[in-house]
């Protein structure tokens, strides 16, 4: 099976302006932000509680501390939320306002939550709706992780914020691409 396809900026907003055309245009958009600015798996995605997100006075948390049950593996993690991230979260959560914490942060048409698989059957949807051969629900995470690899973050913080134990699993992810070669030889 081949590796996701990382998305250039473009390519974002491409699947970004699509999915302005859907029926649940501000659920799509947020979570596929989620993968992309935090590096959620599609899996933690569909597993958010709305309690995960929401601190007690509405405000949306920087670090999302998601348990065992939540993440592959069996192993708990925390996910930094940049700031553009968190505002798109407000947006969302004051459109969609919950009572009950416990209840999950994103729902499928028919109210109930989504599921790992279902998830990323939908982001493939709305990748091949939008016209972007070979995305797939891993594209958003690969991206994420790229982006940073491109931006100079090291390889063990990269390993860390994607809560990978090997630092194999995530060298594989990062797509070496000619902007990096050209910085990496810039540096002689």
């Amino acid at each position: 099976m081949s590796k996701a396809r990382t998305l250039k900026d473009k390519e974002i907003n491409q699947v970004l302006g699509y999915v302005t055309r859907t029926r649940h245009k501000l659920r799509n958009r947020v979570m596929l932000l989620c993968t992309y600015h935090a590096g959620f798996r599609v899996g933690e995605v569909a597993a958010l509680r709305y309690g995960d997100v929401v601190q007690a006075d509405g405000s949306i948390s920087a670090e999302v501390r998601l348990a065992v049950d939540q993440t592959k593996g069996n192993r708990a993690r925390t996910v930094f939320l940049p700031e553009k991230l968190r505002k798109e979260l407000a947006a969302y959560v004051a459109a969609y306002p919950q009572q009950n914490t416990n209840k999950p942060l994103f729902y499928t048409q028919k109210r109930e939550g989504f599921s790992a698989n279902t998830l990323a059957q939908h982001f493939f949807h709305l990748y091949h709706a939008a016209g972007l051969a070979g995305a797939s629900s891993h594209s958003g995470r690969r991206t994420f992780i790229t982006t940073l690899a491109n931006k100079g973050i090291g390889v063990r913080v990269l390993q860390s914020l994607a809560g990978h134990r090997n630092i194999s699993t995530t060298q594989a992810y990062i797509e070496i691409n000619d902007d990096m070669l050209r910085s990496a030889v810039a540096l002689i």
